[in-house]
């Protein structure tokens, strides 16, 4: 099942109507309802959200950075390959509050994940990641190909 996307959600919430005696009566219900969630949004689901990241470069690392606030480095979990990186998490919503009570709810809570194709190979064992109030910096160290080492041969 693929993921829908931000208009394709909006899209499934709207409903067309043809009089303008509907359009008042629908205006009269939101007014009367606290908070509704039409697309159903607010629903627990399965689906894991994407994460938005930066990738840059610099002469020798290959830089990712993304927002990770509100999760617990335990529940983050950093998988290196040469080629891609793939970052899953999830952030826990206070349960304490219940859907009756919220007035805006736009804020992800749920698990997460993002997998991104590097432009050039990188050394996985020499990754870093740094986390410092809420932002995630990884560090991959590219792969030199250009590099040339000269061997000597011993006698034994």
């Amino acid at each position: 099942m693929k993921k829908k996307n931000l208009f394709q959600r909006v899209m499934a919430g709207l409903k067309f109507h043809e009089s303008e005696v509907e359009i008042e009566e629908v205006l009269e219900n939101k007014k009367s309802s606290k908070l509704e969630d039409p697309a159903g949004w607010m629903e627990e689901s399965n689906e894991e959200g994407e994460l938005t990241v930066d990738v840059h470069q610099t002469p020798a690392e290959i830089i990712v950075q993304t927002f990770v606030a509100g999760v617990r480095l335990e529940d983050l979990n950093i998988s290196i390959m040469r080629d891609m990186i793939t970052i899953k998490g999830k952030r826990e919503g206070n349960k304490n509050i219940s859907d009756e009570d919220y007035f805006v709810r736009e804020l992800y809570w749920g698990a997460f994940s993002r997998t991104i194709l590097l432009p050039q190979e990188i050394e996985p064992s020499e990754a870093e990641a740094t986390e410092k109030h809420g932002l995630l910096i990884i560090k991959l160290p590219k792969i030199d190909k250009a590099k040339k080492t000269t061997l000597r041969v011993k006698s034994v």
